[in-house]
């Protein structure tokens, strides 16, 4: 037992480590192709053209990536409906938290003069390209290369899910350390590392309530949609306030 424990063990610190390898490749790949393709007559200012090519080259290759482990090691992903009961309630509940968080959020800044300054003019195609993005493609696209990936391979090496804590699991909680990490500048040559550490703790919370959301609904869609849906909210938040404001 204690062997078969070990073995497991350093499979999942393999494993842990290959995730964090891949997703950086996902990460690399989409910046070398967005860097390829002319956009800047669609998006002059450079605020949502290219984030949109870099997160579909991710998506892109790690369906590619999942289809080929789905039918070598017979995994499940979770590209389904799952329990849809339970996947509404916890979306809706969700939803409404972060809609009034956001508000809140924003309510604060602007009463403190500190309401985001963009790089960017807030017309309408930039506001819609913005949102566009964050509607259609991070969620998308992070919650199936952060969420049902590492979540889906590390519960397989583990030889099954691992409780911490009531609904919270181990590979949950790798997934979300996995997610921090992309929301983190480093390098080893010269060795750097900037982080922001609200977006860090609000990355590995939000990263761990869609984790438990995508086992316990066995449905990746449900997560996606409150991604998505909490990105737009932030995101607009900001625009609403600073077109009420100023």
């Amino acid at each position: 037992m204690e062997e078969t424990t070990c073995k497991r063990t350093l499979s999942g610190i393999v494993v842990f480590i290959l995730l964090f390898l891949t997703q950086l490749f996902l990460g690399k790949a989409g910046h070398f192709i967005a860097g390829l393709i002319p956009y800047q007559s669609i998006d002059p200012f450079d605020c949502f053209v290219k984030n949109s090519i870099h997160h579909a080259v991710m998506l892109l290759i790690a369906l590619f990536i999942i289809l080929v482990l789905s039918k070598v090691l017979n995994l499940d992903f979770y590209f389904q409906l799952g329990d849809k009961k339970k996947g509404i309630k916890y979306l809706t509940i969700f939803t409404v938290v972060i809609a009034l968080i956001s508000v809140a959020l924003h309510t604060f800044m602007a009463l403190n003069n500190q309401l985001p300054v963009y790089e960017y003019p807030l017309d309408a195609r930039n506001i819609i390209g913005t949102l566009g993005f964050q509607l259609l493609l991070t969620g998308s696209t992070e919650e199936i290369v952060y969420r049902a990936l590492p979540i889906t391979l590390l519960t397989y090496t583990f030889g099954k899910s691992i409780k911490i804590k009531n609904s919270v699991t181990l590979e949950v909680i790798l997934s979300s350390l996995l997610f921090v990490f992309a929301h983190v500048k480093w390098s080893l040559i010269p060795l750097t590392f900037e982080a922001d550490y609200f977006q860090i703790i609000y990355a590995f919370a939000i990263g761990t309530v869609q984790g438990i959301v995508y086992q316990k609904t066995r449905s990746i869609l449900y997560p996606i949609l409150m991604h998505s849906f909490s990105n737009v909210l932030m995101t607009g938040g900001g625009y609403l306030f600073i077109k009420l404001f100023f």
